[in-house]
């Protein structure tokens, strides 16, 4: 599992980040969420990595 946190505003981000943010379940800056740690995922994350801090959920 990952915990995905939400650290940079998603206001002038293009089309698809924003999407790809909320399918991760993001909507406001410091929100956190944990998703499953699979290639669906990883790929969401690798679209938006530069708007989240990733770490490893216990």
């Amino acid at each position: 599992m990952k915990k995905i946190k939400l650290v940079k505003s998603l206001i002038g981000c293009k089309d698809y980040q924003i999407k790809t943010a909320k399918s991760l379940g993001l909507k406001k800056i410091g929100q956190v969420v944990t998703q499953p740690d699979n290639d669906a995922t990883n790929g969401k994350i690798a679209r938006i990595i530069h708007l989240i801090e990733v770490s490893e959920a216990n």
